[in-house]
């Protein structure tokens, strides 16, 4: 099927844009990245490359012509394909036929006029795209095929807002403030603020409740925005058919198009006495009412560390067994030492490159076994070894799977056409905001045919701990990999920095990784005060393909945090101005 070409828009107020020149002519072969045409909008140019390859089969809208944006101007597909617009239908026909005899001139964008002819008209229980799942990736894709006019549904079988929001994201953000406020009194008499008295206890029922009202006010909001999108809900397991028929219950319902957004659960491995009562997952421990004097913590990745901090400062002795060499594996190696470093001193203790082999339970306690022969005696244990996708309800489905994930291409679309699986159950980036942006495209695929593919080379990561990390791109390792040693790396602390300063946060640093040659950005990375938002404008620029000679002629708001990232940016080409000379 034929891909289409459309007028993208460029800018939050864009509204139309006009084409210039097409660089590629009807029955051009095009590939992937190929320029195929340069457009003009009332701010910028811009020269616009095709998404996929094939043969440019038709063009629709000619060099010199206005057309809004979103607006078909052309279709890649096969060599030989003919593309069945909107200039075959009776209607559209007849509108041409009829401005002919008048004398007037014939649009040569037959899609505009076909915008305005009524879809086939769906069943009552058929709907344009039904979403099953209410995560992330799920609701997302439902409001945004709703706001291309489709008729949507959505079932989900427990509480909208997915794992992020009831067991995930939101929780532990929550907790993960109560750990920075319980920082602010350590430091509180030495900025001048004595507290009448220096002890203080923690009141989980409180703490617990306080997180459950969070998660239903955001939840709450998801399942409004559903409603006020005029999307249909339906509550339970939805088994999912090969025909695109859902089942939830006794009812029956068919979509045009599935949207598979079934998320994720908490993985589990196969060792003795790993179902202790005392053992506890991630979504167990969100709403423990009690404090354990001790927890070993199985999993030193973001879930593992983040509640392991928490613990720590309601006053847990904390253990940490991570299999690879160090904790927060998938970040830089250099940021992820550094937060061990950190957290060590708050008293975490971390064991690295060691593994669990047993779980004893006895007199209320547990005694956990380690592969190099060493043992930890522990009140509560976390599991914490990440997640994997949630296949419940499409056991009928004949998809292609990737290691238990359901295999999708760059349209997010599944192994069987008209079925997408956006968000945690492909495995490809398990984090909400990926599953955002997936979600996204999985419902203008669904709705206009594949032509929007989800780019996610740029998508931010970030770890909440205090300090936060946070990165994008290429780590320094991968780099080096990749680039040998045709890379340059820029570093600025946190130590020098006058809000850090005032604020008893100088500790961290940002690292920006570029190649020598063009001074392309290959990776941010921060370890540092507030670094998961400073991340976001990193990802920006690395999107809009910025260089490093881009950035440092930019300026940047004094006295803030991200000006170290600017600096960092300055010490790529040797000139930061608060960092020392360098070495020669």
């Amino acid at each position: 099927m034929a891909i289409e070409i459309i007028m993208p828009k460029l800018g939050v107020d864009m509204q139309e844009g006009e084409i210039i020149e097409w660089k590629k002519q009807e029955g051009d072969e095009v590939k992937e990245g190929d320029i195929l045409l340069e457009i003009m909008s009332d701010k910028t140019n811009m020269e616009l490359e095709a998404e996929d390859s094939g043969v440019l089969v038709k063009i629709v809208r000619g060099n010199g012509e206005t057309v809004p944006v979103t607006e078909v101007i052309g279709y890649i597909g096969a060599a030989g394909e003919v593309v069945e617009d909107a200039a075959a239908t009776p209607e559209v026909a007849q509108a041409t036929a009829d401005l002919k005899a008048a004398g007037l001139e014939v649009p040569t964008a037959p899609a505009s006029v076909a915008k305005e002819i009524p879809k086939v008209a769906l069943a009552e229980n058929e709907y344009d795209i039904v979403v099953v799942g209410g995560g992330p990736a799920g609701y997302y894709a439902a409001i945004r095929g709703a706001q291309l006019g489709g008729k949507i549904a959505i079932v989900e079988k427990s509480e909208f807002g997915g794992t992020c929001l009831n067991k995930g994201c939101i929780p532990t953000k929550t907790y993960l403030k109560n750990a920075e406020i319980l920082d602010g009194l350590k430091i509180a008499a030495g900025r001048g603020i004595n507290l009448a008295s220096t002890n203080y206890t923690i009141d989980m029922d409180k703490t617990v409740d306080f997180k459950n009202q969070v998660v239903k006010t955001l939840t709450g909001g998801v399942q409004g925005l559903l409603k006020a999108n005029k999307v249909t809900i339906f509550n339970g397991l939805g088994q999912v058919n090969p025909d695109k028929t859902v089942t939830i219950g006794g009812e029956t319902i068919k979509g045009r198009n599935i949207i598979l957004a079934t998320g994720s659960k908490v993985s589990r491995i196969n060792i003795p006495g790993i179902d202790s009562k005392l053992v506890l997952t991630s979504d167990d421990i969100l709403d423990l009412r009690e404090i354990p004097k001790s927890l070993t913590v199985m999993g030193g990745g973001v879930v593992g560390v983040e509640l392991g901090l928490v613990y720590a400062s309601y006053g847990t002795e904390v253990t940490v067994v991570e299999m690879a060499d160090r904790i927060i594996p998938g970040m830089d190696r250099e940021v992820s030492v550094e937060l061990q470093k950190v957290l060590s001193k708050k008293g975490m203790k971390f064991l690295t490159s060691v593994g669990v082999e047993e779980i004893i339970e006895a007199n209320n306690q547990l005694t956990i076994k380690l592969n190099d022969g060493s043992e930890i005696i522990s009140e509560k244990a976390l599991l914490s070894i990440g997640r994997v996708p949630q296949l419940a309800g499409l056991e009928n489905l004949n998809l292609e799977l990737d290691r238990g994930r359901i295999k999708v291409n760059a349209y997010q679309e599944t192994s069987i056409p008209g079925i997408y699986a956006p968000g945690d159950v492909n495995g490809t980036k398990m984090l909400a905001h990926a599953a955002y942006r997936m979600g996204e495209v999985a419902a203008e695929n669904a709705m206009r045919g594949n032509h929007h593919k989800a780019k996610l080379d740029y998508t931010p990561a970030a770890v909440y701990t205090h300090p936060e990390i946070a990165m994008v791109g290429l780590t320094e390792d991968q780099a080096r990999e990749q680039y040998g040693n045709d890379i340059l790396i820029g570093r600025c602390s946190f130590a020098g920095n006058g809000r850090a300063i005032a604020s008893n946060e100088a500790h961290g640093f940002v690292k920006v990784i570029a190649d020598s040659k063009y001074h392309e950005i290959l990776g941010v990375h921060i370890i540092g005060p507030v670094a998961a938002e400073m991340i976001n404008e990193a990802a920006t620029i690395m999107e809009s393909e910025l260089t490093v000679d881009d950035v440092v002629a930019s300026i940047h708001g004094h006295p803030t945090f991200s000006e170290v990232m600017y600096e960092a940016f300055l010490d790529v080409l040797g000139v930061a101005i608060h960092n020392p000379p360098k070495r020669k």
